[in-house]
């Protein structure tokens, strides 16, 4: 009688790749629910949003964009270390806290991504995405109008770390470089948003900005996507600066703790020395 072989778990090179192709498909997957999210909104253009998160629209984008965040997070969460997931609430809060306090000054600028892009820097895009997605979930919940712009913030935490892992963090002044170019794309992303949804008046400053431009003339649109050109630019800008200096502040030995720091060595310097045991 025949014994049939006896199985065991695929170990070894192979079943890391093919664990490496679960992430990026789950990863793939996390971006396609957000995109569709942003694209829903720009089509339905669903003005009730800023009533609150009961309504059918903001239901329908909550869990669109918590679909995402929550695919985002599967995948990276094995590779994440604990540092990340310490980091990660205290990088929402960041956000939150100066995104309200610059709201309120009237400035044309948000730095509503200070700990998103710092979580990119450290953690890798993924990492980033899901921040700025989960951030702009929970911020939702006390003001509304963030809902909208979830993609964008997950588009910004995505570009922060290709920035990284391409080294524009290595070379300090290369960082405000990145944060402009991730601007661009971040402003043409989010003004159909601005003006289909809220009609370009989510905030002071860059509200009084496009109020200028539909004077001169301007369609709702390109008022907008005018406003954002020059706002989002400076302050990606200013907001990767920031978070450069963050991640260089803090002690070298918990920045290389982050498997995605010393693998494509993100940050300037060697590595600590590890004591012998």
């Amino acid at each position: 009688m025949s014994q049939q072989p006896l199985t065991l778990p695929a170990t070894g090179p192979r079943a890391g790749e093919t664990r490496g192709r679960r992430r990026l498909l789950l990863e793939i997957a996390g971006a396609v629910a957000i995109a569709a999210t942003y694209v829903y909104l720009v089509l339905t253009q669903p003005v009730e949003l800023a009533d609150g998160p009961t309504s059918a629209s903001a239901l329908v984008a909550l869990g669109g964009f918590l679909l995402g965040a929550v695919l985002l997070l599967v995948a990276v969460l094995p590779t994440l270390p604990t540092p990340t997931l310490v980091l990660m609430p205290v990088a929402i809060v960041l956000n939150v806290v100066l995104g309200q306090l610059i709201g309120t000054t009237g400035l044309p600028f948000y730095i509503d991504a200070v700990g998103t892009v710092l979580v990119a820097v450290l953690a890798g895009p993924a990492a980033g995405a899901a921040t700025g997605v989960l951030g702009s979930i929970i911020w939702s919940f006390f003001n509304p109008t963030v809902l909208p712009f979830a993609a964008g913030a997950a588009l910004i935490g995505f570009l922060a770390g290709m920035a990284a892992r391409a080294g524009l963090f290595r070379r300090f002044y290369l960082a405000p470089v990145a944060g402009f170019v991730t601007g661009i794309l971040a402003g043409v992303v989010s003004a159909p948003i601005a003006a289909f949804v809220y009609g370009g008046t989510a905030g002071l400053g860059t509200g009084a900005l496009v109020s200028a431009f539909r004077v001169m003339g301007d369609t709702l649109l390109a008022a907008i996507t005018k406003q954002a050109l020059i706002s989002d630019p400076m302050d990606k800008a200013i907001v990767f600066t920031i978070a450069a200096l963050l991640a260089y502040a803090l002690p070298r030995r918990t920045t290389f703790q982050f498997p995605f720091v010393r693998r494509f060595r993100v940050l300037a310097g060697k590595a600590p020395a590890t004591p012998d045991a």
